[in-house]
Order: C-alpha cells, then sequence, then structure tokens
C-alpha cells in the first residue's frame, strides 16, 4: 500500500512526515557545511536544514534523527503527536526512538516469534508494528480513517541547548532484533556488542598466556650458548674416535 493513496485520509503534516526525504543536502544551502535535512516542520510540511531555522522559529519544529540508516524520532515527541502505542522502540543515547518507515529486509522472516503486522520484521513481545508507518498502514486498512489517533499538538520545539546532527548512534551498532529486553527497555544490542568483544580480549589473553608459557617450557629445554653452558656445548660439538674392528679369523 502507498501512503499517498490514503492522503485524503491523513493529515498533510503526516502524510509529508512519512514520504520525506530526510538527511538529503538542502538545494538552498547546497554549498553550506551541515546543510543536512534533519528537521521536519510540522506547519510548513517541509523537511529543513539548521540553516533553515530562522524562519521557522515560531513554528512546530520536529527532529529527526538517524539511527542504523533510518530515520527515527524520540518516542516522547512521537506520543505528543499520535498513538505509538505498540509500536517497537529502541533505546540509544539514553534516549528511547521509534521509526518513521519500514526498513526492508535482506532476509525472510524465519516464522518463528512475534512478527510486524504489516512487514513481517521480527519484532519483541508485545509489539505490532515495527515502525509509525505500519500501524497508520493498518489502522487505514481496518478502520479506514486516522482520526481518533491522531492528537493535537500546538506546541513542539527542538531540544536543548540546541540542535544536534542527528546521529544517535554509531551506523554499525547491531539491530536489536531478536535479543532479550532489559529493564530500562533497551535492546540488549549494546551489551551483545560488548560481550563479543570481551570475550575476544580474554581469547586474547588466554592466547598471550600460552605463548608465554610454550616460550618459557622452551628455553628451559634448549641448549645454552653462553659460557656456562660447557657440558652442553662440548656434547654437542663431539666427535666420533675411530672405530673398532672385530679380529679376523
Amino acid at each position: 500500500m502507498n501512503m499517498l493513496d490514503y492522503a485524503q485520509n491523513l493529515p498533510q503534516w503526516l502524510v509529508a512526515l512519512l514520504t520525506e526525504k530526510f538527511f538529503n543536502a538542502c538545494i538552498i544551502h547546497e554549498d553550506a557545511k551541515k546543510n543536512e535535512k534533519n528537521v521536519f516542520c510540522l506547519d510548513c510540511c517541509e523537511g529543513i536544514c539548521p540553516h533553515c531555522l530562522s524562519p521557522h522559529r515560531s513554528h512546530r519544529l520536529l527532529q529527526i534523527r538517524r539511527y542504523v540508516y533510518h530515520d527515527v524520532i524520540r518516542l516522547g515527541d512521537a506520543n505528543k503527536l499520535l498513538d505509538c502505542a505498540f509500536v517497537q522502540s529502541y533505546t540509544t543515547n539514553s534516549a528511547k526512538v521509534v521509526f518513521l518507515n519500514q526498513r526492508p529486509q535482506t532476509r525472510a522472516s524465519r516464522g518463528s516469534g512475534n512478527c510486524c503486522i504489516i512487514c513481517d520484521r521480527g519484532l519483541q513481545d508485545p509489539f505490532l508494528f515495527c515502525s509509525v508507518s505500519c500501524k497508520v498502514q493498518h489502522i487505514l486498512k481496518t478502520e479506514g480513517k486516522l482520526t481518533k489517533y491522531i492528537y493535537r499538538c500546538e506546541y513542539m520545539t527542538l531540544p536543548e541547548p540546541g540542535l544536534d546532527d542527528g546521529q544517535m548512534t554509531p551506523d554499525t551498532i547491531l539491530e536489536p532484533i531478536g535479543s532479550v529486553r532489559t529493564e530500562s527497555g533497551s535492546s540488549g544490542a549494546a551489551e551483545e556488542v560488548g560481550c563479543r568483544t570481551v570475550g575476544c580480549t580474554a581469547t586474547t589473553e588466554i592466547v598471550r598466556k600460552k605463548r608465554s608459557t610454550l616460550s618459557a617450557f622452551r628455553s628451559v629445554f634448549q641448549p645454552g650458548c653462553g659460557p656456562g653452558s660447557g657440558i652442553s656445548v662440548s656434547m654437542m660439538n663431539r666427535r666420533k674416535g675411530t672405530p673398532q674392528r672385530s679380529p679376523l679369523y
């Protein structure tokens, strides 16, 4: 289903939010540094870059962030705009975020466990949707309109003490699907990476100890070459004498 097919049943800002291409260069400030569009103006229904902020200061502004190569917004901000119940959130940089759109899968779901109702992406219990877009699509397919799920938000501004670049976490972080949730709501991906790092470190230490032990073992039994190793040198340099033959009869 294309989101634009249901545009007449959705607020204009929501259609624009879910179809905008964020983190592309701003065409107005294409020669400026840090010109990626990482802010969404709810009043103008468009993505803007940090250099575009001045005329939008009095508008409702939503910061878009980047997590594992995809656009996310803070769960706290999302809950001010629409009902995000049962949309899986992820904890990164001490903040809970939700994905705006579903992500393409490189391989099919295993078919076991909990999955997104729309795109079959693996989820943790009790979540039903992997993104805001998937929940919106499900509601439109089952109820036809989104009216009771949209909240009226009169004020929204960028977080203090200023606008960051929106990169919440390194792009190499593991996606937390199938991992165990912690009490803080984190996915456990960071713990998994940490465990792997600790495991590698421990293995390295074991190899080092084995090598040092083997070197010591060899040094004990290796023939010496110094002045105090006369016996070993003499034994190594000793030649055989003239062979003695048996008498002939």
